[in-house]
C-alpha cells in the first residue's frame, strides 16, 4: 500500500503523455492544454439512457472543451461485435468510452477497439450499484477487491496507448472508512493508475435503488480533498451532488477536475458558461434563444441522418430553467413530443408557448 509518507514530495503536475493525447482532439498546443485546457477539468458524467451520441452532440452546442462520456458499455457487448453501440461523431471529441466488466482479457480487447475507433480515453466503471452490474459482478462490486480492481486497470492500460481511468466511489456497504478509501486508491496507484474519478459517497449494494444511491448516502468531499493532498501526482476528479459552476470552482481549489451529471439534466444551459467560467476561454456566452436555434439546426441534422429528435427534445426540457415561462416550455414539450413524429420545430413552438399566459 502507498502511504502518505511515501507520497511526500511528489510533483502534482498532470502527466505530459496524457496531455499530448488529449491535445490531439483539442484546439491549441499541449502547452495550452497543460495550463488550463485539459478537458478533464470539467466533464459530463456517464449516465445510462442519457449520454447517447444525440445527448453528447447537444452538449457540444454549448461547450467545446468539456470531456464527454458514453453510457457504460459492457465489454462483453464489444467483444461480441456490437461495436455500433460505441459509434460517435468527431464533433463529440474529446470523448471517453466507459466500459463495464470484470474479465481482464475482454476489458483489454474493448480498450483496443476504443483506441482504434478514435476515442480520447477509456474509463472503467467501478461504482455503479445497479442490479444489472451486480449480477454481472462488475461496477461497484469491484470495490470489494481493490487488488483485483488494480489488476483490471493494469490489463486495460497495458493494452493501449490512450489514457485509462477508473470511476469509483469512496466506499461500499460497510467498507466506508477513510482507511478503506485509502486502500482502494493505493491499489489503483500501485497498478499505475494516475487518473481517478471519485463519487464522494459510498454505494449500498442492497436496500437502495440506483437513484437512491445518488442521493441517500452522505457526501464526503473532504475525504477526496485529503486523498488529493496525499497523492499529488494523481488527477483526481470529484463527482456527486455538484449543482453549479460556482461549486465547481470551489472544488477545483482542492482537486483537479469536477464531473457533473444530473445537474445537467435539470439545467442543461449551465453548459453554455463552462468554456468561459471553467476553462477561461475568451468567448461570448450564448443566450438561451441562440442555443435553442442551434438545437433546431441539430435536430434537422439528426433527421437527415434518419434519427429521431425525440431524445434531443427530451434532454432540452430544462433549457429555460429559472426563466419566466419555463414551466410552460416544459409542459408544451411534454404534451406534444412523440417518439417518432416529433420535428425540430417543436422547440420553437414550445418557446412561443412561454409567452402565452
Amino acid at each position: 500500500m502507498v502511504t502518505p509518507q511515501a507520497c511526500a514530495g511528489r510533483r502534482g503536475s498532470i502527466p505530459d503523455f496524457k496531455l499530448k493525447r488529449f491535445a490531439v482532439t483539442m484546439r491549441g498546443s499541449p502547452k495550452d492544454c497543460k495550463k488550463h485546457m485539459d478537458p478533464r477539468i470539467f466533464s459530463v458524467a456517464p449516465m445510462v439512457d442519457v449520454t447517447s451520441s444525440t445527448f453528447r452532440r447537444m452538449v457540444r452546442v454549448m461547450t467545446q472543451r468539456a470531456m464527454l462520456y458514453t453510457e457504460m458499455i459492457a465489454a462483453d457487448a464489444i467483444v461480441h461485435g456490437k461495436e455500433h453501440l460505441i459509434d460517435f461523431k468527431d464533433e463529440e471529441l474529446p470523448l471517453t468510452l466507459q466500459i463495464g466488466g470484470n474479465d481482464p482479457v475482454k476489458l483489454a480487447y474493448a480498450c483496443k477497439v476504443a483506441e482504434k475507433r478514435g476515442y480520447s480515453a477509456v474509463n472503467l466503471n467501478a461504482g455503479c450499484p445497479s442490479d444489472k452490474v451486480q449480477s454481472g459482478a462488475f461496477g461497484a462490486i469491484l470495490m470489494k477487491d481493490p487488488k483485483r480492481l488494480g489488476e483490471l486497470f493494469a490489463a486495460m492500460q497495458d493494452a493501449v496507448t490512450i489514457p485509462v481511468s477508473v470511476k469509483t466511489r469512496i466506499g461500499v456497504d460497510e467498507a466506508d472508512s477513510f482507511d478503506y478509501t485509502l486502500s482502494l486508491v493505493s491499489a489503483l496507484y500501485d497498478a499505475g493508475c494516475r487518473d481517478i474519478i471519485l463519487h464522494a459517497r459510498k454505494a449500498w449494494l442492497n436496500g437502495l435503488s440506483p437513484k437512491e444511491n445518488r442521493t441517500v448516502p452522505p457526501l464526503d468531499y473532504a475525504r477526496v480533498y485529503v486523498l488529493k493532498s496525499m497523492f499529488p501526482d494523481v488527477f483526481f476528479t470529484i463527482n456527486g451532488g455538484v449543482l453549479t459552476l460556482e461549486e465547481c470552482k470551489e472544488h477545483l481549489r482542492h482537486v483537479d477536475g469536477v464531473m457533473l451529471g444530473r445537474a445537467i439534466i435539470d439545467n442543461p444551459y449551465l453548459l453554455a458558461s463552462v468554456d468561459q467560467e471553467i476553462f477561461g476561454v475568451e468567448t461570448e456566452i450564448q443566450d438561451r434563444d441562440t442555443v435553442l436555434e442551434r438545437m433546431v439546426a441539430l435536430g434537422h441534422m439528426l433527421q437527415d441522418e434518419g434519427q429521431s429528435v425525440h431524445h434531443l427534445c427530451r434532454h432540452l426540457m430544462g433549457l429555460y430553467q429559472g426563466v419566466k415561462g419555463a414551466r410552460r416550455f416544459r409542459r408544451y414539450l411534454s404534451d406534444h413530443m412523440t417518439a417518432l413524429g416529433t420535428t425540430p420545430e417543436i422547440l420553437l413552438d414550445a418557446r412561443e408557448a412561454m409567452e402565452h399566459v
